[in-house]
């Protein structure tokens, strides 16, 4: 007898989610569906003659039904607010989420409408201040607006994202050592805040080039809200600014584009003093928790990149940001 082993992770067929969606959303039989990515969720790209859209596909046991219905209540939030973004799509029964029986066990899916544009990954200084200015909007919208989701904040960030990462490696190294003291210093740092003057919100958590599309008309649609939750809104600022920093070996021309995308926020809306000064440190609490989620979801995805080497790596990008930012720590002398 031939033993069955358990499925954890499995990848959709695309004709199946095809036939799938024509019959669920009344497309036409021309309806065709291509996996465009299999990452932390898979994503499908669906188009019907001229009409296209995008297909996400949670993997299992990632987010339950009510955390992705937030997320959706959030997009359609924005929409209504006429912020630009990828927004989800009802069925024929008006149903927002799908579910689907996989062979690991039930997963959800959503349509999406497909924003317009394409990804630019080395934008101009004048498409940061775009950026900055259409993140602006989006945070007009979602201050002092609550989610039932994940509350990001000192405990979530730090204190119990720390331990998964240190599970996953099993054992000490400078490395690790390093983010136990950044942890530290980040946590004094959060509880001397003064959050009366910061704005707090729904955020996004996940603002780069890889999930915004800008067209020809210099228009920027966001999308991916997967990682959102509540916060302090400076947190997708100062996530932002990572990344450029990340993808901007040039630290002249980084500045040069920060300043931009800055400039372009403040056209809408001014940035407090607390919430300036917080940009330097948010975004490397961000990233000890992200670090943390790659671990955790490691059997889930692409995970061949995730070992020491990477670890090194990525620890190395985070004292890059902090020698570039004159921060003083601890362990300054390592960096």
């Amino acid at each position: 007898m031939k033993e069955t082993f358990q499925v954890i992770n499995s990848t959709l067929s695309a004709k199946k989610i095809s036939d799938f969606i024509q019959q669920k959303y009344n497309l036409s039989k021309k309806t065709e569906c291509k996996l465009f990515r299999a990452a932390m969720n898979h994503l499908y790209i669906v188009t019907d003659g001229e009409k296209k859209f995008a297909f996400r596909v949670y993997t299992f046991n990632w987010r339950t039904k009510r955390e992705i219905n937030e997320e959706l209540k959030l997009l359609i939030h924005l929409n209504t607010n006429s912020t630009s973004v990828s927004f989800p799509i009802a069925d024929n029964s008006s149903n927002l989420v799908q579910e689907l029986n996989a062979p690991e066990g039930k997963r959800f899916g959503v349509l999406f409408s497909y924003a317009k544009g394409s990804k630019v990954p080395n934008f101009s200084q004048e498409a940061s201040f775009i950026i900055g200015k259409a993140l602006a909007k989006v945070h007009k919208s979602t201050e002092n607006y609550t989610l039932n989701r994940i509350n990001y904040n000192s405990k979530t960030l730090l204190t119990e994202s720390l331990p998964r990462t240190k599970q996953f490696f099993q054992k000490d190294s400078e490395e690790i050592t390093f983010l136990e003291t950044l942890s530290n210093f980040l946590k004094i740092k959060f509880e001397n805040l003064k959050e009366q003057n910061m704005r707090n919100g729904a955020v996004h958590l996940d603002v780069w080039f890889d999930n915004m599309h800008i067209d020809e008309n210099n228009e920027v649609t966001f999308f991916d809200f997967d990682f959102c939750g509540n916060s302090w809104l400076c947190l997708d600022i100062s996530y932002f600014l990572f990344q450029l920093f990340s993808t901007h070996l040039n630290e002249n021309e980084y500045k040069i584009k920060a300043d931009s995308f800055i400039k372009g926020y403040e056209t809408e809306i001014e940035i407090t003093k607390e919430e300036r000064e917080l940009l330097p440190y948010a975004c490397l609490a961000i990233m000890v928790y992200y670090i943390s989620i790659q671990c955790d979801r490691f059997d889930y995805w692409t995970n061949i990149f995730l070992n020491e080497h990477h670890l090194k790596r990525f620890v190395g990008n985070l004292k890059r940001w902090i020698n570039f930012n004159n921060i003083e720590i601890e362990l300054k002398a390592s960096c």
